[in-house]
């Protein structure tokens, strides 16, 4: 199952149109779930898939859990739960110049982490489809690799020095 959030603060209408496009084109494709957080009256609502607007948080980790693949804004939250979890995650970012987010932190985000294993990034609408057929095809090699839930020794040990550094 694919699973798309977009995170629960607004709609973001581009990547859900994206991806009910890309079922449309891919009748066979698994099954899709999203959460896509529509609260006003002139969001998008999905034709192809499943959704809601919003799940409650046992029900977002259930989704979550059940999925092979997820989809996403480039919210760090859901990207770092795809990564404990060492399910592999296609992040879309929202675009402040296109009034979905008050800047392009997310556009940053997904820039930086395009190159680590298990994250496909597509930069807009056009390359959501690619990155979800080209993650698919990949979903039986080894999967994304699963980060701790705490931080590198080098990062704490970095952090640590700092600190006590700066109270001398």
């Amino acid at each position: 199952m694919i699973f798309l959030t977009v995170g629960t603060h607004e709609p973001f209408d581009r990547l859900v149109q994206a991806m009910d496009k890309w079922c449309e084109a891919h009748p066979d494709h698994p099954p899709v779930f999203g959460q896509i957080t529509a609260p006003i009256e002139t969001a998008y609502r999905p034709q192809h898939f499943k959704w809601v607007d919003r799940l409650t948080p046992t029900e977002f980790a259930d989704q979550f859990a059940r999925a092979s693949l997820i989809v996403s804004h480039a919210g760090m939250g859901t990207i770092i739960s795809a990564l404990q979890l060492g399910k592999p995650v296609v992040v879309m970012p929202r675009r402040g110049h296109l009034g979905e987010t008050r800047n392009d932190h997310q556009f940053a985000t997904a820039n930086q982490l395009a190159t680590r294993p298990g994250i496909c990034v597509a930069v807009d609408e056009g390359q959501l489809g690619h990155c979800i057929n080209r993650t698919l095809a990949h979903l039986t090699d080894a999967n994304a690799p699963q980060i701790s839930e705490f931080a590198d020794n080098r990062f704490t040990s970095a952090l640590r020095d700092f600190i006590l550094a700066s109270q001398k």
